[in-house]
């Protein structure tokens, strides 16, 4: 399976963007109230910047308490990112999501960013992989 087919499966395939100004308790508001693990900081919802996290977040309140919480979120963002295409299959994205660990990988074109998936949006479209050969191997074996 593709991106494409994962981004075309997706219930929501709007990517959640803050700006690098954004705070990161703002930021923290979003990811709770959105139910997401990640945001994607962006100056112009297109072009990326970086991404954080929750566990970004958490870390960070961890290691200096809640004053981070004013903090900008181009102080906390990962700005090292790791991207896939609408062309790459969903085993190359487990392997970019695994060596690099982590959960959230950005869909580019070019310089623009055109959808953002999760582990959960590859797992998902991996199972449905797994049934589909298993549909296909049963069928052989009973003649269908």
């Amino acid at each position: 399976m593709l991106v494409s087919q994962i981004l075309k499966s997706k219930a929501d395939d709007a990517v959640v963007t803050v700006t690098p100004e954004t705070s990161v308790a703002e930021v923290a508001h979003v990811l709770s109230v959105r139910r997401i693990g990640a945001v994607v900081v962006s100056p112009d919802g297109k072009r990326l910047a970086g991404i954080i996290s929750e566990r970004d977040v958490v870390r960070e309140i961890g290691r200096r308490g809640p004053t981070c919480l004013g903090d900008p979120a181009e102080k906390l963002m990962t700005v090292r990112i790791v991207s896939c295409t609408r062309g790459e299959n969903v085993h190359s994205v487990i392997q970019k999501m695994n060596d690099g660990n982590f959960r959230h990988i950005p869909v580019m074109e070019g310089e623009e960013m055109v959808g953002l998936i999760s582990i959960r949006d590859v797992v998902k479209a991996r199972l449905a992989e797994l049934a589909a050969e298993k549909d296909a191997l049963e069928g052989m074996i009973k003649g269908f």
